[in-house]
């Protein structure tokens, strides 16, 4: 921070946000952001110092995976020293998934990491790209007696900002794209930008950072319906390779109560593979043993994913696996809350 004024670093990976129209072909195109001063001039008006850095060939959302997420990070560690606040631009569809991974890959993490994006391109008449990228800007040049007021990675879209790792996306064509349904939104912007200081993360600022990139990517996300069968459930955990799953079940944790499929966990879980259990429903959470239908879940050594979402349980996952934690202290490590991921 040079001056009192905070520099922050908008980092574009692709995206409908980056993207403008073409009226002679009416086609999208990739918004150069080195010129984004002069799409929204409106950023000038901002208390704040702003760079750009993008992604070589962004990237689509359905494209996102691990290997996009580490670069992200390793972007923002080649930075950290000299940038005050961070504001990544992914696209929605997967956000909350890279957004949550993020949260976990950026261990000790003292500023801002706040992901945006927008429904409708930065170019369309009616777009929500400009107040969600310019309100992002300024939550993550936000301070209080010179700290940042969020050290944490969040997530702002259409006026509310929330811990980003509690995220999911709840619309396809609503501006209220994302909800937070077990935990409070962290801030809100209308006449004023508004902060929930009370639900933040206050970091150790004595740690340095520090990124956790060995992420497994052999795990499987099972997700269950009325009629799953056997054959089905034993091909998905049989394959070669396994090494964890997350089993999306009913309500608060409930399962089919056929002894086949207790059996099937039980030889899995034998097989050291951890299995995590989260509920499908967007709010609420796993309470094991809470009724019959969740009770060989808990005797057969299944983990509770208590009010986790899938999108963060997945990249917790993938993290825990990747440190080579003993299979025994598997399940406290996983439900014991890392990064406010969980209650």
């Amino acid at each position: 921070m040079k001056n009192n004024v905070p520099d922050i670093l908008l980092i574009y990976t692709g995206g409908t946000i980056g993207m403008v129209k073409d009226y002679e072909s009416n086609a999208l195109k990739p918004f150069d952001f080195d010129n984004i001063k002069l799409k929204i001039p409106e950023l000038k008006l901002l208390d704040c110092r702003i760079e750009t850095t993008a992604f070589s060939n962004p990237i689509d959302s359905s494209d996102m995976s691990p290997k996009y997420w580490v670069m992200i990070a390793e972007i923002i560690e080649k930075r950290y020293q000299d940038i005050d606040g961070f504001v990544v631009l992914t696209g929605t569809d997967t956000m909350s998934y890279t957004a949550s991974a993020l949260s976990f890959i950026l261990e000790n993490l003292s500023k801002p990491v706040i992901f945006t994006g927008s429904q409708l391109p930065i170019g369309d008449l009616r777009t929500d790209a400009k107040e969600n990228l310019i309100t992002a800007i300024q939550v993550a040049a936000a301070r209080k007696n010179g700290v940042p007021i969020i050290q944490e990675v969040g997530l702002y879209f259409e006026y509310k900002l929330y811990r980003a790792n509690r995220t999911t996306k709840v619309s396809s064509e609503q501006f209220e794209a994302f909800e937070s349904a077990n935990y409070p939104h962290l801030g809100e912007s209308g006449v004023h930008l508004n902060f929930n200081e009370q639900w933040l993360h206050k970091a150790d600022n004595g740690l340095s950072l520090k990124l956790e990139k060995n992420l497994n990517a052999n795990v499987v996300i099972l997700k269950l319906f009325p009629g799953i069968n056997r054959n089905m459930v034993e091909h998905i955990l049989n394959f070669k390779g396994l090494e964890g799953v997350i089993l999306e079940t009913f309500g608060a944790g409930n399962a089919p109560t056929d002894r086949w499929f207790s059996d099937i966990l039980k030889k899995t879980i034998d097989r050291e593979i951890p299995i995590i259990n989260v509920t499908q429903c967007t709010s609420g959470g796993v309470l094991m043993g809470h009724y019959e239908t969740s009770m060989q879940l808990k005797e057969a050594g299944v983990i509770s994913g208590k009010n986790i979402t899938t999108e963060s349980a997945i990249a917790k996952l993938k993290l825990l696996l990747g440190r080579k934690i003993p299979f025994q202290d598997f399940k406290l490590k996983f439900e014991t809350s890392l990064r406010g991921e969980m209650d």
